[in-house]
């Protein structure tokens, strides 16, 4: 018999974008409450979030969305998609997704040196935008030297001029939906986003 696996909620998350004044009618009152459209820092969950009143929120700042006592936020309203998200919080999303990659420098290396075959004619490397079977290739024969430990490492040893935007745009393009495979992102169950 399978076993669940437990829910995994995201800590902390980072502002895409802070809407200061969003009216919600609730019984017949109007109520004004600040929006902030975030993406979780550990699992890439596009959130909206209802911060405290009258806190300041800066785009680009890591809020914590966790249990216990939030200092920004007053509580998480749920899930969006990617075709949900302001203009704004989509021209932030790249940077941010940089900055996320940067943070999880080891993960990121560490699929690099574990990514395999997804099916006997895909691997999961070339998933990644601009990596073809050559490329591919000359990933897999420099790990089997050695096992790369940075992202600078990757770049010295592999015709690859900058692992973090490359990483980024996959994330951002899981993001938006659509993918046959997905490799970062958690596929919603209502399918692609």
């Amino acid at each position: 018999m399978m076993q669940k696996r437990p829910r995994q909620y995201e800590e902390y998350a980072y502002v895409l974008d802070y809407l200061p004044e969003e009216r919600k009618i609730t019984r017949g009152r109007i109520k004004y409450s600040p929006i902030v459209q975030a993406i979780g820092a550990s699992y890439f969950t596009l959130l909206e979030l209802i911060a405290k009143p009258n806190v300041p929120i800066s785009l680009e700042e890591r809020v914590y969305i966790g249990k216990g006592y939030r200092d920004k936020i007053a509580h998480v309203k749920g899930k969006l998609n990617y075709s949900e998200l302001t203009s704004t919080a989509k021209s932030e999303l790249p940077h941010v997704l940089e900055i996320i990659v940067k943070n999880k420098e080891k993960y990121f290396v560490n699929f690099f040196n574990k990514a395999g075959p997804i099916t006997p004619r895909l691997h999961a490397l070339e998933l990644l935008p601009g990596v073809g079977k050559k490329t591919m290739w000359e990933i897999i024969e420099e790990r089997k030297k050695k096992p790369f430990v940075s992202f600078e490492d990757i770049s010295n040893r592999v015709s690859i001029p900058n692992v973090v935007k490359l990483l980024a745009k996959r994330i951002e393009q899981e993001l938006i939906g659509g993918e046959k495979y997905y490799l970062f992102v958690r596929r919603s169950i209502e399918g692609n986003r």
